[in-house]
């Protein structure tokens, strides 16, 4: 098994070997720019030369087994190379080839030769484009790439091969300290390379690309320390995981699928997440360059109006605060500009100072010395071929401000290419950071923000392997189920439908009749409320036939809601809070959330529904039993962990009243 201190011979080798023709010669040419100080070691059997080096005629011939190797041979070739490298002790091998599971058929027993021929020695791939390791200048790599040498970065890890490449390629004022593309992961993972990257000093960020994850205990592991460390971890998630079996029944399947599940992970784990590569970019540039916030506060400077109204709309769905200037602050930075200026926050601080650093200095200064956790600054400079000297006056008194007052500052462009690289690398060079782009460098600020407020929380409750097939079984079961672990349910009978009005007699009145074994009673007409005499009861049981449910009407109903937990591969169990009843799908207010939860935790997710103030209150209504919304939560998770076979359980509705709670409905699927 790989070890942190096996895979440093990966990351920061002294040794490196490159086995193939072409490919192999360009990434010897890519360690030499880097400047790569150790043995570099072309092996090929019938070429004398390689980018100006001697070359081996075979393995055998190297002077010492090297610490990484690219090999760059075809499918079938690789194997016997990578069986070589292994017996001799290699720290590890690059798989370039492909043709392996991605393609199937014979090329899945391909990988898994290749898998057993490697051994206990790490692999990377196959099918992937290598790994740079800025910090050495290794460049294991069948292409260009526009890394330079760094003593220390962010870490980018992509299973895609050609994102990679790209991710090289950009011209961001950040320090990337590697770069590794993982390809199909026959051998190390998202989370191998997590873990080792986190305990290497000169990673000060990781961002992943991630399509599934694999084993989400060692991913768990990783990110936490990340937590511990102060090292950012962002993700982008593309893709859905493979499952054996999807829930077709529920009303959760079809609000929640198998991302949510990693959404909650995310979130869970203190890794943010994002939605395309430049945000990948933009928010792990910000996290790791100022770090954590302590809060949400932002101050937002711009010498326009407009630009203003951008901050101010842009921030609108982010989870940022403006907080107005107290009475005393305002009057401060009042004195530093005209009477023609409002003061407000975003401010415009018009142009009346603009190109006199030093007054634009005292104003920022004012701005941010307060109650604030950052500060941003718009500015937009001209094209090279215009003259941008009269922008610099203010970006360096945005910087100086913000080191004077401690605070950190995030210069942010109104479009891409009005942000100069000598204007980011300033910013950098300062303890700043320069975004391109208004709503990047929000959400960036907002992600530094939430980042500060993570806190580990209890190892997930682990939910099985791949599913197989399920079956729902009836509701009479599923309520004597959830009667088991303390869940109050309505006084029931499921009898034949000629006994029904005997049934409804011994309930007592009012009664609901509802026809057994349909998944969706109320829309196909199933479920029939509110009768309070024998006939009506008898016609309607009368009219569904069969087997029919007869149930105690529960009144005083404050909120109808949905609970529900299911069992999603390989995250975990998974709690969906939502409105229920006949709303549940027509308004989609639901909060995911990964077991298990705390109170905290489940009043959190509570807190964001749209349902939320009538749980509080609202209007005069009586306040809901939260505790019973809480306890009903623990039961099940109880009820889960019993029962392995149980692939999902959901309450819907689960009536919310003042003095607790009742299921009057539930939906329970098994592994068939």
């Amino acid at each position: 098994m790989a070890t942190r201190t096996s895979l440093s011979r990966l990351l920061e080798p002294r040794t490196l070997a490159f086995v193939g023709g072409d490919p192999a010669e360009i990434a010897i040419k890519q360690s030499m720019a880097l400047g790569f100080k150790g043995d570099l070691w072309p092996v090929h059997p019938h070429r004398s030369t390689m980018a100006g080096l001697p070359v081996f005629a075979s393995l055998e011939d190297l002077p010492a087994p090297p610490d990484a190797v690219l090999v760059a041979v075809n499918r079938n070739d690789t194997i016997d190379v990578v069986g070589q490298l292994a017996k001799m002790g290699a720290g590890a091998a690059i798989c370039y080839a492909s043709g392996y599971s991605e393609v199937g058929g014979d090329g899945v027993g391909l990988q898994e030769a290749l898998v057993v021929a490697a051994s206990d020695m790490p692999l990377i791939g196959p099918n992937c484009y290598g790994i740079i390791s800025a910090t050495v200048g290794a460049a294991l790599w069948p292409d260009q790439q526009g890394l330079v040498r760094v003593d220390s970065g962010v870490a980018l890890v992509t299973q895609s091969g050609n994102i990679g490449l790209n991710l090289t390629m950009q011209d961001r004022a950040m320090d990337i300290s590697h770069v590794l593309t993982l390809g199909n992961q026959a051998g190390l993972g998202v989370e191998d390379c997590l873990e080792m990257l986190v305990g290497n000093p000169s990673v000060s960020g990781i961002g992943l690309h991630v399509e599934a994850l694999g084993n989400v205990a060692k991913f768990e592991t990783g990110c936490y320390e990340a937590l511990d460390k102060g090292i950012p971890v962002v993700v982008l998630k593309t893709g859905s995981s493979e499952q054996g079996a999807r829930i077709a029944v529920s009303h959760t399947s079809s609000l929640v699928g198998n991302d949510s599940a990693y959404e909650a992970l995310f979130e869970r784990l203190g890794v943010r997440r994002v939605h395309s590569i430049p945000e990948l970019l933009d928010t792990l540039l910000v996290m790791d360059q100022i770090g954590p916030l302590p809060g949400r506060r932002i101050v937002s400077l711009s010498c326009s109006g407009g630009e203003a109204s951008v901050v101010a709309d842009s921030s609108e769905a982010l989870n940022l605060e403006f907080p107005v200037f107290e009475t005393t602050h305002a009057s401060r930075i009042a004195d530093t500009l005209t009477e023609l200026v409002t003061v407000s926050n975003p401010l415009d601080y018009h142009t009346f100072i603009w190109g006199d650093q030093t007054r634009m200095a005292t104003c920022f200064t004012e701005v941010m010395d307060g109650p604030v956790d950052a500060a941003i600054l718009v500015l937009d400079f001209p094209r090279d071929d215009l003259d941008g000297s009269g922008w610099w006056p203010t970006l360096r008194a945005f910087v100086g401000s913000a080191q004077q007052t401690g605070t950190p500052g995030v210069v942010a462009s109104s479009m891409a290419e009005n942000m100069p690289a000598e204007a980011e690398e300033f910013a950098a060079a300062a303890g700043q950071v320069a975004v391109r782009g208004i709503k990047s460098a929000l959400s960036g600020l907002e992600a530094a923000a939430w980042w500060g407020g993570c806190r580990r929380s209890p190892p997930i409750d682990w939910a099985g392997g791949l599913l197989s097939p399920s079956v729902a079984i009836t509701e009479h079961e599923a309520k004597a189920l959830l009667a088991e672990v303390g869940i109050r349910v309505p006084t029931h009978e499921l009898v034949d439908a000629d006994a029904a009005g005997r049934a409804a007699e011994r309930i007592g009145w009012p009664v609901v009749v509802k026809c057994s074994g349909d998944s969706h009673k109320t829309e196909s007409g199933g479920v029939v409320l509110d009768l309070v005499d024998t006939t009506s009861v008898q016609e309607v049981a009368d009219q569904m036939g069969g087997q029919v449910l007869i149930e105690q009407q529960i009144d005083g109903t404050l909120v109808e809601m949905l609970v529900a937990l299911r069992r999603e591969p390989p995250v975990g169990w998974l709690l969906t809070l939502g409105i229920g009843g006949i709303l549940v799908e027509v308004m989609a207010d639901t909060r995911s959330i990964l077991m298990p939860a705390t109170a905290v935790d489940i009043v959190a997710a509570l807190e964001g529904l749209a349902v939320w103030p009538m749980l509080t209150g609202h209007r005069g209504r009586r306040t809901a039993d939260l505790d019973a919304i809480i306890g009903v939560v623990d039961s099940l998770r109880s009820l889960v962990l019993d029962r392995p076979d149980l692939v999902e359980v959901e309450i819907n509705p689960l009536l919310v009243l003042a003095d607790g709670v009742v299921a009057v409905d539930a939906l329970i699927t098994v592994e068939a």
